[in-house]
């Protein structure tokens, strides 16, 4: 069942509960990239960081985000073929077995017709299953220790920027009585994501593909699920935010974004919701570490007039 289906079911169930969607954006809001290469980053500390370090951290994940997309997301292939969400072509799949399908000899072209697009869908089935068993599955010993140590120098760097996004979104996401986050099915896919109480979208201006690699190499895919990544590449933020209203909207439903850029800020204004602006400045609390549930909520009371818009982080 579809993200939106469940969270839209569990909010039936109670008249009272609100079903919160959080919408965010990626790039200089759940992880830093941008300003470590271009060093603002750094610049916004006055001299306490060293800058150099911080565009050598972002010139390997930029490496390793395109090789991991090369490697194993098709990305060389498709790079061409942008979709604004990951099941955009499902309805050209024709649930044909793929076990032995060879990808490198199949003749995908950049054209629009129906064999390119069943052949590009069927590109789309292996990376949303590619997502959903994540990439422990996928990397081999020597490639997840440089990961995990890329991770963590990153996250150092920063102050535990990454770590303290995550914790949020785990927060937003809502307490799972029934299953513990991050807990795996048993055939290795994360199976909380579908049992949270609110849901977590994110909107962002790259391209899908790099999109989906980075939530994965940023620890965020057990909170987002990859029906709920949505690249505004060739649509524009507004039109992203029109079709997750029309995914999820509904009466008992709210919506917050929350980005660094003027894009979102406007086509937040547009759908009339709550925007939050995220500013890399030390010391405030629209940044990481920062930004709280009980900061957010705040958000959805002045907007939605949230009864429960008080309520503690814990």
């Amino acid at each position: 069942m579809d993200t939106a289906e469940t969270a839209r079911d569990s909010a039936k169930n109670s008249s009272d509960q609100k079903l919160k969607v959080f919408i965010w954006d990626m790039d200089e809001t759940l992880i830093l990239l941008k300003s470590l290469l271009n060093r603002t980053y750094a610049e916004a500390f006055n001299g306490l960081k060293d800058a150099q370090k911080g565009v050598e951290i972002g010139n390997v994940w930029e490496n390793h985000i395109l090789q991991v997309c090369d490697d194993y997301f098709f990305y060389e292939q498709i790079e061409n073929c942008n979709t604004p969400f990951l099941d955009a072509l499902s309805q050209y799949d024709d649930g044909r077995d793929l076990s032995d399908y060879d990808f490198n000899q199949d003749g995908l072209s950049d054209l629009q017709d129906d064999s390119s697009k069943r052949k590009l869908a069927y590109r789309h089935r292996v990376i949303a299953q590619k997502y959903k068993e994540g990439l422990r599955g996928i990397f081999d010993k020597e490639m997840t220790k440089f990961w995990d140590d890329l991770f963590e120098v990153t996250d150092s760097y920063t102050d535990r920027w990454l770590s303290s996004a995550r914790s949020c979104l785990e927060l937003c996401s809502g307490e799972n009585e029934e299953l513990t986050p991050g807990t795996t099915s048993a055939d290795g896919i994360h199976a909380s994501i579908t049992n949270f109480q609110h849901i977590n979208v994110l909107v962002t201006s790259g391209s899908l593909i790099p999109s989906l690699v980075k939530c994965l190499l940023f620890r965020l895919d057990d909170l987002i699920a990859y029906e709920n990544v949505y690249s505004s590449w060739d649509v524009g933020k507004l039109r992203c935010f029109s079709m997750i209203k029309e995914r999820f909207g509904g009466p008992n439903v709210q919506f917050c974004v929350i980005g660094d850029g003027w894009e979102e800020c406007e086509a937040a204004q547009a759908m009339r919701w709550p925007f939050v602006k995220i500013n890399v400045e030390p010391g405030g609390s629209h940044r990481f570490p920062g930004l709280t549930l009980r900061t957010l909520n705040h958000y959805f009371s002045i907007v939605y007039g949230n009864a429960d818009a008080k309520d503690d982080d814990d």
